[in-house]
């Protein structure tokens, strides 16, 4: 019975352990799959290219992608196609990261943020526009007017994947 009560003193004594949740936010793992992020290239060009290999992997059936073709007056993405519409259904969407294995061009990650309460079904659905992410410092908004021949390849030369 001391002994109990010698647990419970220290642990009374002892610095709490709580965090103030919306003013400090708990640091999450390297490997944590949280809110899905759309990536950008420096110049602001859009990664996805609409090949829909995303919403394929998706064992939960969660993505939908829908392509259109860019023209160099009117260009989101470095390939011959964009993704003109790009959706996760949040409440379909279990985090397995299939879908950011399976991208050719790095385009969809599954980032840091854990924050994901909506109060209605419509708003669990995620659409491009909150998925992309915001264009880096010194580059332009989609779309973008290029000369023509600039973009002849689909995906990018890339180099090998750090972990």
């Amino acid at each position: 019975m001391f002994k109990g009560l010698l647990t419970t003193l220290k642990e009374w004594t002892g610095k709490p352990v709580t965090i103030q949740y919306p003013e400090e936010k708990r640091p999450v793992r390297t490997r944590f799959k949280g809110r899905h992020v759309l990536k950008r290239y420096e110049n602001g060009l859009e990664k996805c290219i609409g090949c829909s290999l995303c919403a394929a992997a998706c064992p939960a059936d969660a993505i939908f992608v829908e392509a259109a073709e860019n023209t160099d007056e009117e260009r989101y993405s470095p390939g011959e196609r964009y993704a003109r519409v790009y959706e996760i259904n949040m409440l379909r969407c279990i985090f397995c990261g299939f879908c950011e294995d399976a991208c050719p061009t790095e385009a969809i990650v599954l980032g840091d943020n854990y924050e994901l309460s909506f109060t209605d079904r419509h708003q669990s659905i995620y659409t491009k526009e909150m998925l992309l992410e915001p264009v880096p410092e010194g580059g332009k908004p989609t779309p973008q007017q290029t000369p023509p021949g600039v973009y002849v390849r689909a995906v990018p030369a890339m180099k090998d994947p750090e972990d």
